[in-house]
């Protein structure tokens, strides 16, 4: 199996740990609460109508998993499950995307990625 193939494995595998956890602690949330949430991060792509440099720093920064660890860590020690659960969510964004074919992004324009050209594999 290829290096980008191990990451997209490990991709969905997040995901659906991440998706796991969020429901295990924010078990009453509604469900219309959920796919929101969970798109959020997709919002940095705003960025690139700055331009694909501006865009894809912002994207890269919204699409890293360290983001929702934070966050989920933060929760923990405060002992606040929305947190924790938002953390999760944002952690099973960026691996669902992975998993996808959508990796970090290059400054040469939106298609280029880490994982390479989204289109191809």
């Amino acid at each position: 199996m290829s290096a980008v193939a191990w990451q997209r494995l490990e991709g969905a595998l997040l995901a659906l740990a991440a998706l796991a956890l969020a429901g295990a602690v924010a078990p009453g949330w509604p469900l219309w609460l959920w796919p929101l949430l969970l798109l959020a991060p997709d919002l940095a792509m705003i960025g690139y109508l700055a331009g694909p440099r501006i865009g894809a720093a912002l994207y890269n920064a919204a699409h890293l998993y360290a983001g929702g660890l934070v966050l989920a860590l933060i929760g923990l020690l405060a002992g606040l499950p929305a947190l924790i659960a938002g953390g999760a969510i944002w952690m099973a964004h960026v691996g669902a995307d992975r998993a996808l074919g959508y990796g970090l992004k290059e400054a040469s324009g939106f298609q280029d990625t880490h994982l390479g050209r989204i289109g191809r594999g």
